[in-house]
Formats: C-alpha cells, structure tokens, sequence
C-alpha cells in the first residue's frame, strides 16, 4: 500500500482548535444543564453589516443574468486588486502584485508550497499554529520534541523582550512569519520594530511573511497598519491580510497577498511569478460573490461599517481585559487587538483552560497550543454577542 506523508505523521495528535471543541463537547455531555460561552476561537459573531451584505447579494444577482454572469478570477477581479492597493497601500501596488484568496489562512498553506521542504523557517512563539503545522505538513520540519517541533525556531516574544523577538535569530536565507497585531498576545509592533526587522532580513537574506489579518483593529495612528510602510520592505516581504475580522467573512472567505515584484531569490528570479504559478496551478479563485461585498466593503460606507464592526469588538475586549484585571490577572493585548492574552504564573495552560470551563462554563484558549512560550497563558478572544460577553465577564469572578 502507499506510505503516509511523513509531514502528517509529525503533527501533534490534533489541531489545537478541533481539540478545544472536543474537551468542550466532553464538558457540555457531562453538564447537559451547563451554559457555556464562547471566548475561545476567533469566529466573528455579529451580522455582516447592510452596505456590505448588499454588496455580495448583488454580486449573487448580477450572476443569474447573462451579461452578468462571471467564471474563474484566478487572480481575482482586478477591480478589488485596485481597490486593495488604494485603501490599504495608497496605489503604491499595481493589481499584479495583489493576489485575491479565500482567506489569510488558506494562503499561508499555499506559501509553503511556494518555499518547499528546504527553507529553514522561523516564527514568533507564540504564533498563529498554522505556521508551524505548514511547516510540518510540506516536510520543513521534523516530529515534536516535547517543546517544539525539530528544524523550526522559535523566537520568544515575552513581556521580557517586549513582546517583539531577537533578530540576531533570524535564519540565514530563511522564512520568517511575523504577525501584528499579533495572535495570539494582541502585541502591535512599532514603526521602529517594523524598521529593525526589515533591515535585519535584509541583511540575512530572510523572507518575511508578514501577517496583517488584524491591521483594522488598530486604533493608534503612530502604529504600522503594514510591513510595506517601511519601503525597504518590498525586497523582503510579502504580506497576507483577509476580511475575515474587519468584515466579518469568516464564513464567506476573502483574503489577498501582496508579493511585490521587487521580490526575488538568491538567483535573481521573481518570487511573484512564482506565487502566480502556484495559485494558477492549485486555486481557482475566490468566490466572485466574496468579491463583491469585498468591493462594497472598500467603499466609503462599506469602510464606516468595517470601522463600526471593530470597535464593536474593541469594546468587547476592553470589557473582558478589565475583568480579568480587576481579578489581578496580568494580561496584554485587547487594546490594538480582539485578544487578550492573560498571565497564570508556573500553571499548566491546558489545566487553567479547564478550570475556567468547570468553574465558570467559559470556553477559552491554552496558550500552549501557540507555542512554548505560551504556556501559562490564555487567550482569551473578544469574538461574541455583547450580553454573552457581559455574562462571561461576570462568571469570571468565580476564579477569585
């Protein structure tokens, strides 16, 4: 018979969010009367607002007509690449060199496959998993070791560094994922971070895959929305970013990359042909419903809305952040982000995550399951119906 991947067998034995589901299933078995709420996964909540929703309700008409109708986009409608490049990049990116997905994270998948087996890679810890789980997958990585997996390195971003990594880390000629705000501690890197870290891939060859899928919940203007406002970023970065958290698309599935065409490999070729070619090969484009209310969205009322959405997640935020503060719990992030990352000294994630579940029927997230540097840490995410989020914030209390 065929042999299994190697990459698959090396994965941890789930996937960190299917295995929150699974313990939440246990719980609620157990505990039939038991309500449970929500502050775990980073799913949206609220409906998709009208201007935008219009947006893709049209698009879903104009294909029920002939001069309407539409096929494959494989590089998606060139009037949202234009549009993308205007909002978030002040036209400073042709429609070439924006890529249109169904979403940040399918397209972290797909860059691996761009990269292959070889390319020694590095991410925050914590991070995002699927970063590290590509990484695996493709063969860039080894088995688990009980801290992490072989052949990737793990930067710390801790309070103690300020929750931005050393970049005398960097690999040499590498792949480094970086993610600002970032998920999961809600740290926002600075102009100045953004500047070091561009100029320290530079100088080592490294490629940086910026991660920006929560640019639109920063509040302060001082703060970098994007790796491409330090310009040197073009020769070393490609950036992923989605409307799943300004929009609310989880369900609908909209993203973009930007490889700028500036971009090459050691040998002088253009990682953007290359990236055309990979999507061109195995990805038939996004959804011209999706792209629709994509449009919508990046119009003056369908920008109000995105505005209105994040704040209304904001607000959650700042309401669980000052719960968990007024218990005494150490916590970052909830300010620039809709994460909150809280502090449960020399405590095992994995117990403090069932804690929670038992005492207060509250649903979060392990640190651990980002990274070594995660353990003893929550997450807690300010995805939810106010009322639930209210309610959460008062169980709370039942920690004390």
């Amino acid at each position: 018979m065929i042999s299994r991947n190697p990459g698959i067998a090396h994965l941890k034995a789930g996937y960190l969010f299917p295995e929150i589901a699974k313990r939440r299933a246990a719980f609620a078995k157990e505990h039939p009367e038991a309500k449970i709420i929500s502050l775990g996964v980073g799913n949206t909540t609220e409906p998709i607002l009208p201007h935008i929703n219009r947006g893709l309700m049209e698009a879903a008409r104009r294909l029920g007509t002939v001069e309407g109708y539409s096929g494959y986009s494989d590089e998606g409608l060139e009037s949202l690449r234009e549009r993308i490049s205007q909002v978030f990049y002040h036209g400073q990116f042709t429609p070439s060199e924006i890529f249109i997905s169904d979403g940040a994270k399918c397209d972290i998948g797909r860059l691996q496959l761009l990269f292959g087996a070889r390319t020694e890679v590095a991410v925050q810890d914590p991070s995002y998993p699927v970063y590290v789980d590509g990484s695996v997958l493709i063969g860039a990585a080894g088995p688990w070791s009980g801290t992490g997996y072989q052949g990737i390195r793990y930067l710390p971003c801790t309070a103690a560094n300020g929750y931005f990594p050393d970049l005398s880390l960097l690999p040499e000629k590498g792949l480094f994922y970086f993610c600002s705000p970032n998920n999961p501690t809600g740290a926002t890197a600075t102009r100045e971070q953004l500047g070091a870290l561009v100029s320290a891939a530079r100088q080592k060859g490294t490629l940086i895959v910026f991660d920006a899928a929560y640019s639109e919940y920063i509040r302060n203007s001082a703060l970098p929305k994007s790796i491409f406002e330090i310009p040197e970023a073009r020769t070393c970065a490609i950036e992923v970013n989605s409307f799943s958290k300004s929009a609310g698309f989880t369900g609908v599935r909209l993203g973009w990359t930007v490889v700028p065409q500036e971009l090459t490999y050691g040998g002088g070729e253009k990682v953007n042909a290359d990236w055309g070619r990979v999507c061109g090969t195995i990805f038939n484009g996004a959804s011209n419903i999706a792209q629709g209310g994509g449009l919508a969205a990046l119009e003056p009322e369908g920008l109000k809305e995105m505005r209105e959405l994040t704040d209304f997640y904001l607000g959650n935020a700042k309401l669980i952040r000052s719960a968990l503060q007024g218990l005494g719990i150490s916590c970052v992030g909830g300010d620039e982000s809709p994460y909150i990352w809280a502090h449960f000294p020399g405590r095992d994630s994995w117990e403090v995550f069932s804690e929670i579940l038992e005492r207060c029927q509250v649903v979060t997230t392990p640190g651990s399951g980002f990274g070594p540097a995660g353990q003893s840490f929550i997450r807690f995410s300010a995805f939810g119906h106010r009322p639930a989020v209210e309610e959460a914030c008062e169980r709370l209390s039942h920690l004390s």
